[in-house]
């Protein structure tokens, strides 16, 4: 395992080398002068020159890439050009709100969807199995700004069982207070794609030769189900889990703007409607360093589960 391990982390050199060369050129080309975004429209050729100097982007493409290289390396990626803060310190205060929001959702999201996912594939093909996948369809086809508005207004408005908006300084009453109504909603929203997906896994388990095999030998559905079926089902499950974990800090940011969550994913559009490069190459490149960890991550879980998998 150890020397796959290694291999492992060997493969994302070329694959870092490859984000940096398409973050770096996208903003460089496709993102615009930044200048004239931070200059506005009252500006002369003067002023504009001065910003270009300031922010570097005067000096030649290959001197700019190596900036942009030592910064990835170092992990300070300078300042915000629009607030001025370190991008560095951004991150780092924007993360801990999102994870209070996320690591709940998801944990309880998958745990409710492996279970209702489970269900239907037991009494499959019947009046339960067709009603709750219709139901998940429906509720698939809903945007999540719909869930958003309803529960604020409903939950939050005119039952009052819930702040609107708002975050405060302490863990405990954010996680117990603020994030329960952001949970709630993300648990709702990802519960019937899941649903979905996992009873696809579950069935074609349940097809299976061993599954059969289990069964006459006498073995108690319940345990065919919970021991054999869930074990195998469980790495499609995991691998679906692991690969939404990076996109979800950037992903949510729907449910941060509307409920005034200082996390990430708000951040990030705040970045993107005023151009702020630094952060958003930030946030970028560290995406694409979670993902890559996350996929080895998910691997190494397979053999955990599964000890028959080889890893090579």
């Amino acid at each position: 395992m150890l020397a796959y391990v290694v291999r492992r982390l060997w493969q994302f050199v070329p694959t870092m080398i490859g984000v940096v060369l398409l973050v770096f050129f996208l903003f460089s080309w496709v993102g615009g002068d930044p200048a004239y975004l931070l200059a506005g429209k009252v500006s002369n050729p003067e002023q504009i020159e001065n910003i270009r100097r300031q922010l570097g982007v005067d000096q030649p493409y290959t001197a700019q890439l190596w900036i942009f290289v030592k910064q990835i390396a170092s992990g300070d990626f300078g300042a915000s050009w629009s607030t001025n803060e370190k991008v560095s310190e951004i991150l780092a205060t924007r993360l801990g709100p999102s994870l209070t929001v996320l690591v709940p959702l998801l944990v309880i999201s998958t745990i409710l969807a492996m279970a209702a996912a489970m269900l239907v594939a037991y009494v499959r093909a019947s009046i339960t199995d067709r009603a709750i996948m219709i139901g998940c369809t429906v509720g698939q086809s809903i945007s999540i700004l719909v869930y958003i508005i309803v529960s604020q207004y409903v939950l939050a408005y005119q039952f009052g069982w819930f702040p609107v908006q708002g975050w405060g300084n302490d863990f405990s009453e954010n996680l117990l207070r603020y994030s329960v109504l952001p949970v709630i909603v993300g648990v709702i929203v990802s519960l019937a794609p899941d649903v979905r997906l996992y009873r696809s896994f579950f069935l074609e388990e349940m097809h299976q030769d061993y599954v059969r095999t289990a069964r006459a030998k006498g073995l108690s559905e319940t345990r065919v189900m919970w021991v054999h079926v869930l074990r195998n089902a469980a790495i499609p499950i995991v691998t679906n889990v692991m690969i939404q974990l990076p996109g979800l800090l950037v992903g949510a940011f729907l449910i941060e703007r509307f409920f005034s969550i200082p996390g990430i994913g708000r951040e990030v559009i705040l970045a993107v409607e005023r151009s702020d490069f630094p952060v958003l190459k930030a946030v970028t490149v560290y995406v694409a360093i979670a993902t890559m960890i996350v996929n080895l991550v998910a691997d190494l879980l397979y053999k955990a589960i599964d000890p028959r998998v080889e890893l090579e």
